[in-house]
């Protein structure tokens, strides 16, 4: 009776039919993968921006330094050669120098362009945003101590640049010195006084050519035609330049050495928090073993 009730009341009702929906294979569903945006996001949070400032300054730098004073040296050695030594055996030695320099120029180029991916590629790996898009990160004592060696041998190329800004700065005051000395020449009233041939320039004095070297020096006119030329103008600002891509890459250097000691702690801090989390597990698991042996001999009693 009471199904025929039911039935009555529910006259046009049958069994509830489920229809099969065929499996999206090939597509997914929009709300469980993340979008474009989601995605650039999370790939931009994994860019460790103080590594990509530090190493666009230091190739910067350094492109400056080698581009600009390899330049100079060749216009300086001109100069030389045209006005303050005609004998070529008087500064035979500086040109050695000056070449092994440009070499020496070269190999600074391949190095800190190798050197400035791998500290960038440090950058990436030690972020806390790039372990999460990896996945579980486990530190090791051979991930810190190469961290460790990163920032001892970026401080020791730092104090070796600090040298290398204060050597560029030595060409960039005797250019300096020559310049100021053809505008004193130059001057109306040098002119007034007919002394501008009395005004005079000696290299020899800097020591980078030797005191029997002739002629040596240059005077009045002579000097500022040779303050003129495109040789001296084109070398005196490609000093200041190199000078400054130095002081550039003195720059870089401190602030990778800031980002690597930092680096170096979060690892290190990093390594405590692991092996607390090992031991916790390894507790918990220990734990877990009792409570089921515990529940198998309760059974067994029952």
């Amino acid at each position: 009776m009471e199904i025929g009730r039911y039935h009555w009341m529910y006259e046009s009702s049958r069994p509830h039919r489920y229809q099969h929906v065929p499996a999206l294979r090939d597509s997914v569903s929009p709300l469980s993968t993340p979008g474009c945006f989601e995605c650039c996001i999370k790939c931009l949070g994994g860019v460790p921006y103080a590594s990509l400032v530090a190493t666009i300054l230091c190739f910067s730098g350094v492109a400056l330094f080698c581009g600009c004073g390899h330049v100079a040296l060749a216009g300086t050695i001109s100069i030389l050669e045209q006005h303050f030594s005609t004998n070529a055996s008087d500064h035979a030695l500086l040109s050695e120098v000056i070449q092994l320099m440009q070499y020496v120029i070269y190999g600074i180029a391949s190095f800190f362009f190798l050197y400035g991916i791998i500290l960038l590629a440090e950058g990436f790996y030690t972020t806390s945003a790039v372990k999460e898009l990896h996945g579980e990160f486990k530190t090791t004592a051979c991930g810190r101590c190469i961290s460790g060696m990163f920032v001892f041998l970026t401080y020791v190329l730092g104090l070796a640049w600090l040298g290398v800004f204060g050597f560029s700065a030595v060409p960039v005051f005797m250019f300096y010195n020559i310049w100021s000395t053809c505008e004193v020449i130059k001057s109306p009233q040098t002119n007034s006084t007919a002394t501008g041939s009395q005004i005079c320039v000696d290299i020899r004095q800097y020591g980078i050519i030797p005191w029997n070297a002739l002629p040596g020096r240059a005077c009045g006119s002579t000097l500022e035609s040779i303050c003129n030329t495109n040789e001296f103008y084109m070398s005196y600002h490609l000093f200041i330049v190199a000078c400054a891509g130095a002081g550039a890459t003195v720059i870089a250097l401190i602030h990778f050495l800031m980002i690597l000691s930092s680096n170096w702690a979060y690892l290190k801090d990093a390594s405590k928090m692991q092996a607390y989390q090992d031991i916790k597990a390894k507790e918990e698991q220990e734990l877990q073993d009792i409570q089921s042996r515990s529940k198998e001999q309760l059974n067994s009693y029952t």
